[in-house]
């Protein structure tokens, strides 16, 4: 037993198997226990497929198909057949699954027509009919499309272009209308010139049919004489005609094709990229042209208007521009789209993406992230976990006017509503995602590594919208995550152990779980036989939660299923359990942000409970007995035993450790930093629990965070800890 508690410790601190009592899990394809229910995806019914709808008839963009079968049954399925239906039904949705499993992207229609094909043979007229009948309540059709690595930009492009045709509709409506309101201006002038009322304009004007009942020489005279002749000046005229030439021959959104300028023959401008670089030049090349289009609509309105004034407005619109649109000018143009994949992305790419954000550019970016377990480009085995793309996301966020939306691939089908508000921004929007498609380095479907990215909080799922309100409380959103107010969610798990008995207890899914399930990590695990576990054993949350001075003597393990779903108990090494404590404390970062433990919070209501308590106090004192009723009380307690006096305070060393428990105010800031070393008595007033739970620093740090000073920490007991001159010197406050 002793032999096997070391040759554990060796594993967990070196990363190197000793002894016979340790094995390689390379070729074993383990998994983690939690994922053992999730073999056969297509048995489930989850948020994928997704049937991305086409066309404006449905207010989402995306539903997914069980959703979408859901709400057609409800409808179909009922009465003395409605049982049967729903059985066919979910027969054939299942089908449909398998079939987009094994590779099919198609319509949602033919989808059907394919599945229906498959179950046909042997299948009686009443399942044909419950088809049919389903079928028919059906009004919209799309692409059925898997979580794969193509699913985020199939997915967000295909919103964007939705949003944008709504955003061209009103805007080619408005160009519409200026084109008929100025067009109307001129033929009105012209009606009024000289040309218009000659002889010649008039007979063609009313055709051959009646040239011989009309003398349109008598009729030109009459109407030059009647009707005033004031059509406006050539100049007028001249801008109107420059502006009707601007907005119908324009690429931006070209007008109805009745309205199109007669010679406007390029083609309209497009505004889906792959490229941030290329993205950014585009947009400036085509700034005059955006410039130029949006003065002319400005000078239209006041044309239509009547309301524009030569000796005003010349001067003013001839500078139009100069410092480019605002906004509110920008926001009624095409927004800019771009996909790009963080793997394949350029120190260049990367300062044109930052360029991008800081602008205030209307262009919508997505970042997709393949792999968020990386190694470490000094290739010391440490994993950077997420490193890049967090960057880039908590970096936009600090730009304060930048859309941000983080997520899994996995949990987009639940982002619908977020993902539009984004793509419907006025200003830049950054949308980081996680594809999960690291085909190489697991066996898990993409689908399955990007849940559990998001449930290890490897890559949380957050919003940061600037136009939601003025501070964090508003913009700031993380509750799309489970469980967030801990550090590492916890889940229901059962098994039959060896006497066939039934087991159930709760799990943590942590970052170690996640990366448990990665091949290219093999190395930082070890798998303990059965006959050889024991007692030295703990769970991986368990050994995260407490600090570890010197050897330790718990060894930090998870539990994992074989490719025959047997459990497996598996230690790891030290390097993923700090790799595990940094994506915590990230995690912490984002808690705080999003108003869970905000350590600001927590300080100003310790803070706020002091003062009510010496109030409380402070009121006792004024309410005590009055004189009399002082003596009286006095006489009585003479009366009674003399109640034993209170200890007296025990003689302490310089170099002990210690708290004054008595004067301690429940302020949690101790416990917060090592709730191993420090606890609460059944006062809830705090107490040093183990010494040797934490280190001297934290000892230092938690006498600084006591808001009535009662900490004192002594002298260091490891003459060996880092940074000791340092920490003595800020702990003599405090002797």
């Amino acid at each position: 037993m002793e032999a096997d508690t070391h040759a554990q410790v060796a594993f967990f601190l070196t990363g190197r198997r000793t002894g016979e009592h340790l094995d390689a899990v390379d070729g074993l394809g383990l998994r983690p226990a939690l994922f053992a229910r999730y073999r056969d995806l297509t048995e489930l019914r989850y948020d994928f497929p997704l049937v991305l709808v086409a066309g404006p008839n449905d207010a989402r963009c995306a539903q997914p198909l069980s959703a979408l079968i859901d709400s057609v049954l409800a409808s179909v399925a009922r009465g003395a057949d409605g049982e049967r239906i729903r059985k066919h039904v979910l027969r054939l949705e299942r089908e449909m699954r398998v079939l987009v499993a094994a590779g099919a992207v198609t319509s949602l229609s033919t989808l059907w027509e394919q599945a229906a094909k498959r179950l046909a043979s042997g299948a009686d007229d009443l399942f044909g009919d419950s088809l049919r009948r389903t079928r028919a309540a059906i009004k919209l059709d799309g692409a059925v499309v898997d979580c794969d690595a193509a699913l985020p930009a199939r997915l967000l492009q295909h919103a964007w272009v939705a949003q944008q045709q709504q955003k061209a509709d009103r805007f080619r409506h408005g160009l519409d209308r200026l084109i008929l309101n100025l067009s109307d201006i001129l033929r009105a002038n012209y009606e009024r010139s000289e040309a218009a009322r000659s002889a010649t304009h008039l007979q063609a004007s009313v055709g051959t049919g009646f040239s011989d009942a009309f003398d349109f020489e008598a009729m030109s005279r009459l109407l030059s004489t009647a009707l005033p002749t004031n059509p406006f000046p050539e100049s007028r005229r001249q801008r109107i005609g420059g502006l009707l030439e601007t907005l119908s021959s324009q690429q931006f959104c070209p007008p109805s094709a009745t309205l199109a300028s007669q010679d406007a023959s390029a083609q309209p401008y497009a505004f889906l990229f792959d490229s941030c670089a290329e993205a950014l030049a585009t947009f400036r090349q085509r700034m005059p042209k955006q410039i130029e289009l949006a003065r002319a609509i400005a000078v239209a309105e006041l044309e239509i208007d009547g309301l524009y004034n030569e000796a005003r407005h010349d001067d003013l619109f001839e500078h139009f521009g100069a410092n480019g649109l605002d906004p509110q000018e920008l926001a009624a143009f095409p927004d800019y789209f771009v996909c790009v994949n963080a793997e394949k992305m350029q120190a260049q790419e990367h300062a044109h993406l930052m360029e991008i954000l800081t602008s205030g550019l209307p262009i919508k970016v997505l970042l997709q992230i393949d792999d968020i377990l990386e190694q470490s480009a000094q290739g010391d085995g440490n994993l950077t976990a997420g490193l890049r793309s967090r960057q880039i996301a908590n970096m936009a966020i600090g730009l304060n006017e930048v859309y941000v939306l983080q997520s899994s691939s996995s949990n987009l089908p639940r982002f619908l509503e977020p993902m539009q508000r984004g793509l419907a921004y006025r200003g830049p929007a950054l949308f980081s995602v996680f594809s999960g498609a690291q085909a190489l380095a697991s066996d898990l479907p993409p689908y399955l590594v990007s849940a559990a990215a998001m449930e290890a909080r490897a890559f949380p799922a957050f919003t940061y919208d600037p136009s939601a309100g003025p501070n964090w409380a508003a913009r700031f959103n993380l509750e799309a995550n489970s469980q967030v107010e801990l550090d590492w969610p916890l889940q229901s798990f059962a098994y039959e152990d060896a006497q066939h008995q039934r087991v159930s207890q709760e799990l943590a899914f942590t970052l170690v779980d996640f990366v448990a399930s990665d091949h290219r990590y093999a190395k930082h695990l070890a798998r303990v036989p059965r006959e050889h576990a024991n007692g030295s054993m703990v769970p991986v949350d368990e050994a995260l939660a407490g600090g570890r001075k010197g050897l330790p003597d718990k060894v930090p393990s998870l539990l994992m299923v074989d490719a025959h779903n047997r459990l497996q108990s598996v230690i790891v090494d030290q390097r993923l359990i700090r790799e595990a404590r940094r994506c915590r404390d990230m995690w912490h970062s984002l808690q705080e942000l999003g108003g869970v433990h905000n350590s600001h919070a927590e300080k100003l209501l310790a803070r706020e409970r002091k003062a009510w308590e010496a109030r409380s106090q402070q009121d006792t004192q004024a309410t005590a007995p009055t004189a009399p009723a002082a003596a009286a009380a006095a006489s009585l307690a003479a009366a009674k035993p003399e109640a034993p006096a209170a200890p007296p305070e025990p003689e302490r060393s310089p170099d002990e450790a210690y708290i004054e428990t008595a004067r301690c105010s429940t302020c949690n800031e101790c416990t917060q930093i090592n709730n191993k070393m420090f606890a609460y008595d059944r006062n809830q007033q705090a107490y040093i629990a183990d010494i040797n739970a934490g280190t001297y620093a934290q000892l230092v740090e938690a006498a600084e965070s006591c808001q009535v000073s009662v900490i004192h920490p002594g002298k260091p007991r490891n003459l060996k800890e880092p940074g000791l001159d340092e920490l003595i010197k800020r702990a003599e406050l405090f002797a």
